[in-house]
């Protein structure tokens, strides 16, 4: 019988050990997702502050290979960056795409704005929006800012304009 303090790892948890320690010769990467089916297909998703190349997949990749036995677990791997079209999780990846324009959905809306600022609780959008005039007939285009909790924030996804 084992001693009570001794742990057996999951296997979930062995894989994130070995890709933690696969990122920390990566320090621009970080790990987005880990999924394992039930038939042990392993879906690594990382992402980079400065994106992700084909050769950082590789790299984490063969960490994973040389540091799991498949003698004693097989499986299948897949180590993929986070696509465009995937939704923002980390604030991490917020951080790295203040600029740029954001399709964020609450609960009660939906605002596709500019993201300018990040902060560990809220991300703020700003965006131009016709309006009635105060005074007088006809609209007017207003600038609109407003902070969304990421505790409200039901989707955020990257759009990418082709002007």
């Amino acid at each position: 019988m084992l001693p009570s303090f001794y742990k057996i790892m999951t296997f979930k948890e062995k894989v994130l050990e070995v890709v933690s320690e696969g990122l920390k010769d990566k320090p621009s990467l970080f790990l987005i997702d880990i999924a394992i089916s039930e038939s042990n297909k392993i879906t690594v998703t990382i992402d980079g502050d400065t994106g992700v190349i084909l050769q950082d997949c590789i790299d984490i990749s063969k960490v994973i290979e040389g540091n799991l036995d498949r003698e004693e677990q097989d499986f299948s791997l897949e180590v993929a960056s986070a696509g465009v079209s995937s939704p923002l999780k980390l604030v991490r990846q917020y951080k790295k795409n203040i600029g740029r324009t954001l399709k964020v959905k609450t609960a009660t809306e939906t605002i596709e704005a500019e993201l300018i600022a990040v902060n560990d609780e809220a991300i703020e959008l700003t965006w131009s929006a016709r309006e009635q005039k105060k005074i007088g007939k006809g609209k007017e285009t207003v600038v609109k800012t407003q902070q969304i909790p990421y505790s409200e924030i039901k989707e955020a996804i990257v759009t990418i304009n082709f002007n």
